[in-house]
């Protein structure tokens, strides 16, 4: 079995109304900085701009 290796889990939170709407995974040896992405939120019912919040395990 091959191993995940470098990488990790993070929620994605949109910068309006602060709620974690999606969970992704991300390489932490190609992408150092955080995440920002627009996405779909489904509490301000439009796409906003989601930014990396915390490690998940």
């Amino acid at each position: 079995m091959a191993k995940k290796g470098s990488r990790i889990l993070v929620g994605l939170v949109c910068e309006v109304c602060k709620n974690m709407n999606y969970v992704v995974e991300k390489n932490k040896l190609n992408t150092q900085g955080t995440l920002k992405l627009k996405k779909y939120c489904r509490h301000c019912k439009r796409r906003q701009i989601h930014k990396e919040k915390k490690k998940l395990d």
